[in-house]
């Protein structure tokens, strides 16, 4: 028993430094492309290709063009994301 709780500690591990890598940036969605994929101009000028995640698209929130949101992405390939929050009209990011 007490095996089967190291084993699933160290794979929680594994996924939160998984996590750490990610880079999040906000943009503004410019261009709505087919499957619920997004072009993305970043706040630093680049533009990027992002998908919906799945926590957003589980809650059935709407992205439309204009829409301010925040962007994960990855050290690897920082020409595509993955959208993780949509920003209010008002609000501002932490």
């Amino acid at each position: 028993m007490c095996y089967k709780i190291t084993v699933l500690n160290s794979k929680i591990s594994k996924l939160t430094s998984e996590k750490s890598n990610l880079i999040e940036m906000e943009g503004v969605v410019t261009q709505c492309v087919s499957n619920a994929m997004f072009k993305v101009k970043l706040e630093n000028g680049f533009q990027v290709l992002a998908y919906v995640s799945g926590k957003i698209r589980r809650n059935y929130i709407r992205i439309l063009l204009g829409d301010r949101i925040i962007v994960e992405l990855s050290p690897y390939d920082l020409t595509r994301g993955r959208i993780v929050y949509r920003l209010r009209q008002n609000q501002k990011r932490n």
